[in-house]
């Protein structure tokens, strides 16, 4: 095999990439490079110039390195499952795939920990200790699919966040290869200020984790699913209120609307109950009398704010069926609309029915509908803008109608990510939730980093260039501009 390297790259480091990877480990045609052009938000599609597949965290720091020499902006990239186009690649750049570093390193169940490259997906940390009863809990939807290096760069979260935390709450220690090619191991326990907390969630821009160690934690005595339905998503919302005013701490409360639950009864056929304008799935886990007791509550809450029907899980099986609509719930969107845009925003959970309102009334003033699918227990809002890429003009009312999804949960006192990050997707709302002091310093501190701006650049922080003049969905690759090879 020929590797086809673009003559905008410097020789330098198209001969220091052949050396350290070899034919095998470098992607360059641009038929292949596609794959590669967004995250799981396509909204936004770029082609790097090339694609790098180290297999060993030695190679991670002999390619940044060659990066950093060269002044080559790279992108680190795990599974592409992201959802705010923070994998989405620099055209005159390179992708750096962490897939092929997957192994599980160590598993300490006496202290509790497991030791990870980047590769691992979510789902196999716990299937990793799994038979010794512990499991990993930060469990995003994608979890079967994306992987921890991805997990740590988002500070993913998922529907069991509300009780047991963020990615950032299970990651213990890790070794990164800064923007300079310099390795560097990081802990939760390093004395002076938390660069460990810094790290997790800086989605790409400081560095590349090679190696993570994180938290497992023993697998609960009693866990138990309800499943409530109401006729408007205000009454599931007010529900949520008076659980957590309760002081009751579920491991998840998941809302669903009239519109997910059409799109999720077509596609997996979850059984929730007809007629439903919301459905709420509250789990609750721990010791078993404690369970009981907080189950009974939220039974007699959601009933008192105007639940027609509750059910509870009879075993496993019956738990895996209440979830299996909410896990499937985006995917499913494809049954009832050709396209959508998932936006992820934060509100206070005291203010989830105006908003949800608010934000209804903005989709039917731009004659777009909305589906509401999210972590209700913590207020992270997943509205999924539903809209047809084939009809001139509705891709970019999709965009703008999510825009304005999150000028709306500013506005309601949230923020403008759960968990989804920032990217480039939502870059150029940035200055609405923060002001120019503290954009600068974040600038400085990403600056610490990497004094050449060549990590995942373009991401996260807004610049004139991005948000004055946003680029437009599709560079083409130098070869597709020599013409070597046709668009798709």
């Amino acid at each position: 095999m020929t590797i086809v390297i673009p003559v905008s790259l410097p020789l330098e480091f198209r001969t220091g990439v052949e050396a350290v990877l070899g034919a095998a480990g470098v992607i360059s045609e641009p038929e292949q490079l596609r794959t590669y052009e967004c995250d799981a938000l396509t909204g936004h599609r770029a082609m790097p110039e090339l694609v790098l597949l180290p297999e060993a965290a030695a190679q991670v720091q002999e390619l940044v390195a060659l990066c950093h020499t060269h002044r080559v902006p790279f992108v680190a990239r795990g599974a592409g499952t992201g959802l705010s186009g923070g994998a989405l690649p620099v055209a005159d750049g390179v992708v750096i795939s962490l897939t092929r570093l997957h192994r599980v390193l160590e598993v300490d169940l006496e202290r509790g920990v497991v030791i990870v490259e980047p590769g691992v997906t979510n789902l196999d940390v716990t299937r990793a200790v799994a038979a010794e009863g512990f499991f990993y809990a930060p469990d995003p939807s994608s979890q079967q699919v994306c992987t921890i290096g991805g997990n740590v760069a988002e500070n993913s979260g998922g529907a069991h966040c509300l009780k047991y935390g963020f990615t950032v709450n299970h990651v213990l220690a890790a070794d990164i290869v800064l923007p300079t090619g310099e390795l560097v191991t990081i802990s939760r326990d390093d004395p002076g200020p938390d660069v460990l907390g810094v790290f997790v969630g800086s989605e790409g821009t400081l560095g590349i984790a090679v190696r993570l160690t994180v938290r497992v934690v023993r697998v609960p005595e009693t866990v138990r699913t309800l499943l409530a339905a109401f006729a408007t998503t205000d009454a599931a919302g007010d529900a949520v209120s008076h659980v957590i005013a309760a002081g009751i701490l579920p491991a998840a409360i998941e809302m669903m609307d009239a519109l997910t639950l059409e799109a999720v009864e077509a596609a997996v056929a979850a059984g929730y109950p007809e007629g439903a304008g919301a459905v709420l799935i509250v789990e609750l886990d721990g010791p078993a009398p404690q369970v009981l007791e907080d189950s009974a509550a939220v039974e007699r809450i959601c009933r008192e704010a105007g639940a027609f029907e509750q059910r509870t899980a009879e075993d496993a099986e019956d738990r895996a069926r209440i979830w299996r609509g909410r896990k499937s719930s985006f995917a499913a969107m494809g049954r009832i609309s050709p396209s959508y845009y998932v936006q992820d925003g934060v509100v206070p959970r005291t203010r989830l029915p105006e908003v949800l309102r608010r934000i209804y009334q903005l989709g039917e003033e731009s004659g777009l509908r909305i589906a509401s699918v999210f972590h209700a227990g913590d207020g992270n809002l997943h509205p999924l803008v539903l809209y047809d890429e084939d009809v001139p003009g509705d891709a970019e009312r999709a965009e703008e109608l999510a825009t304005a999804i999150l000028d709306v949960c500013i506005d309601a006192g949230g923020s403008l990510t759960g968990e989804h990050g920032v990217g480039f997707d939502k870059v150029c709302s940035m200055p609405k939730l923060f002001d120019a002091d503290d954009l600068a310093v974040m600038a400085r501190l990403r600056a610490a980093f990497d004094p050449q701006g060549i990590a995942n650049p373009g991401k996260v922080l807004p610049t004139p260039r991005l948000c004055g003049e946003v680029p437009g969905p599709y560079r083409a690759h130098p070869l597709e501009r020599a013409g070597v090879g046709e668009r798709l």
